[in-house]
């Protein structure tokens, strides 16, 4: 059944302040452009306030500022995109899923499942492994032996836990991500042929963290791989073995992390960052790398860092292309030219002294 709400019942909800009719139904969220009677939208960004006054929508969530862009009822809020975050997880329609353990799922004797956890079809439950009330497992995820999933945490379809993976209070795990499995480590033997090094760690994940769909977590070499507290991880990211990621941390899509990286609290990684170079690296707290930079080295004053090259026409990147070859002779260039300057100075310096 959907969700409905009274203006004044979501206003207690976002701690928001009533403008109107606390009776006004609302039933669903709707952009600005958009939204219709019955719907709840938000005006976030002074890119949006032109919006106002031409929306439908039943009651609009704003600053004091905006209200009189706004004839209709409303929730004013000190920060209106934060409410309308909380808004939505109010009307979020779970997927359906019993409480108890599906017929087809298979669960090891050994594992301890709460009575109030959810076990969906073909799911496979290894032995020792411990799952929390209010937990929900996905249709054919699997999950291996000795791992740990805490109360209200989720876990999508076809996610898989290799052994000794522990997940925290209310983390979801997206559909199809892989925790646990081997770190990319091996050594050349005398003929160089390359032996495995076992991978001997395991995952522990905070509570409250988001991963996205296929992405990759490796357990640790000797130690675990940490996740820390709320940390938001989207899709088809690559986190190496012993990577530490701090508390709160958002790590966009396509990220990819060599291990033993150490990543601090607070940071933000945006889509296709690569971080690796030829010792672990460390990122301080509050540190933003913009999309698509390449971190070669250790981060140590917190800031936002970019890499890469902007985007160009064809014909100009291709001129730029060849030119950027050419820097390290026309830094050569300039250097001799330059100390050709400073020699001439002298001699001039000289010449007026010796008047």
């Amino acid at each position: 059944m959907s969700a409905e709400y009274t203006l004044g019942e979501l206003a207690v909800r976002l701690s928001a302040r009533l403008v109107g009719d606390p009776g006004v139904r609302i039933r669903s969220i709707a952009s600005l452009g958009s939204a219709g009677p019955g719907q709840l939208s938000h005006c976030s960004s002074a890119a949006y306030r032109a919006q106002l006054s031409a929306s439908r929508a039943a009651a609009v969530i704003l600053v004091e500022a905006d209200l009189a862009l706004w004839q209709g009822p409303a929730l004013v809020a000190t920060n209106p995109y934060l409410a309308f975050a909380r808004a939505t997880r109010l009307f979020a329609q779970r997927y359906e899923l019993a409480p108890g353990i599906a017929p087809d799922a298979t669960v090891d004797p050994g594992a301890s499942v709460d009575p109030a956890a959810a076990i969906g079809p073909g799911v496979r439950v290894g032995a020792r492994t411990r799952i929390g009330p209010g937990v929900r497992v996905h249709a054919n995820a699997v999950i291996g032996e000795d791992c740990r999933i805490d109360q209200d945490a989720e876990l999508m379809a076809n996610v898989v836990l290799y052994p000794g993976v522990r997940v925290g209070a209310r983390t979801v795990i997206h559909a199809g991500a892989i925790v646990g499995a081997d770190g990319f480590g091996f050594t050349p033997d005398e003929r160089g042929r390359l032996e495995a090094i076992a991978q001997l760690g395991g995952v522990e994940i905070g509570p409250d963290v988001s991963i996205g769909a296929n992405t990759c977590i490796d357990r640790g070499a000797l130690e675990d791989t940490v996740i820390g507290e709320g940390v938001k991880i989207d899709n088809q990211v690559q986190i190496g073995h012993n990577c530490h990621i701090g508390a709160h941390t958002v790590i966009c899509g396509c990220v990819g992390i060599v291990g033993s990286t150490r990543i601090g609290r607070h940071c933000v990684l945006a889509g296709g960052v690569g971080i690796g170079g030829d010792a672990p690296i460390e990122i301080c707290d509050r540190v933003v790398v913009s999309g698509m930079t390449h971190v070669s080295a250790s981060i140590r004053t917190p800031g936002v860092y970019s890499g890469g090259v902007l985007h160009n026409t064809n014909r100009q990147w291709k001129r730029n292309a060849l030119r950027f070859q050419q820097l390290d002779e026309l830094s050569r260039r300039v250097a001799r030219l330059e100390r050709r300057l400073r020699a001439a100075d002298d001699d001039d310096g000289g010449a007026v002294r010796g008047a």
